[in-house]
């Protein structure tokens, strides 16, 4: 594929590289759509990011899982209600603290997270495999920078057992601490 002429100019111009970032930005919100459209009439959206942190972070209290997804405990709790009638997460009284819940992902619920993000990254990989070895080594180089300035963590490896930190997860941690 030949290069073509950078069609908002200069790159060192802040506008046009918030340019370049925000059409991105959009492009990789549309493949994350298409990699939940499966899920549609099963769960929402933030029930989704509920069940991808849960798979991240293993059992977690109630308050725990609130806070980290910025939401009511009351708001967490009619999620998780749900996510546990799906058959996609599981809730307990903890051991230690009987007035505590603990929740976490059931295998199904799991399985769907990978199911998701396997999605979105066959749906990227076949993006990526449309740009030429050239742009692909400036894209990784661009991304890395972009994300260190933003604070984001680097996505998992393919073969990478260890679940991930999320962006959004980790702000709020970081927020907290």
């Amino acid at each position: 594929m030949p290069e073509r002429e950078n069609p908002v100019g200069d790159m060192d111009d802040v506008d046009a590289v918030t340019q370049a970032v925000l059409t991105a930005s959009r492009l990789l919100v549309a493949v994350s759509a298409r990699s939940l459209a499966v899920l549609e009439e099963r769960v929402t959206l933030p029930q989704v990011r509920m069940l991808v942190v849960l798979s991240t972070r293993g059992t977690t209290k109630l308050v725990t899982l609130a806070d980290l997804l910025q939401v009511a405990p009351s708001t967490a709790m009619r999620m998780v209600d749900r996510l546990i009638a799906a058959g996609l997460a599981d809730r307990q009284t903890n051991p230690d603290n009987r007035r505590e819940t603990l929740l976490r992902v059931t295998e199904e619920g799991r399985r769907t997270v990978e199911d998701v993000t396997a999605r979105r990254r066959a749906e990227i990989t076949g993006i990526v495999e449309r740009l030429t070895p050239k742009q692909r080594a400036g894209l990784v180089e661009a991304l890395t920078a972009f994300n260190e300035a933003g604070g984001e963590p680097l996505a998992p490896a393919t073969d990478d057992p260890e679940p991930h930190p999320l962006g959004w997860v980790d702000a709020v941690a970081a927020r907290d601490a």
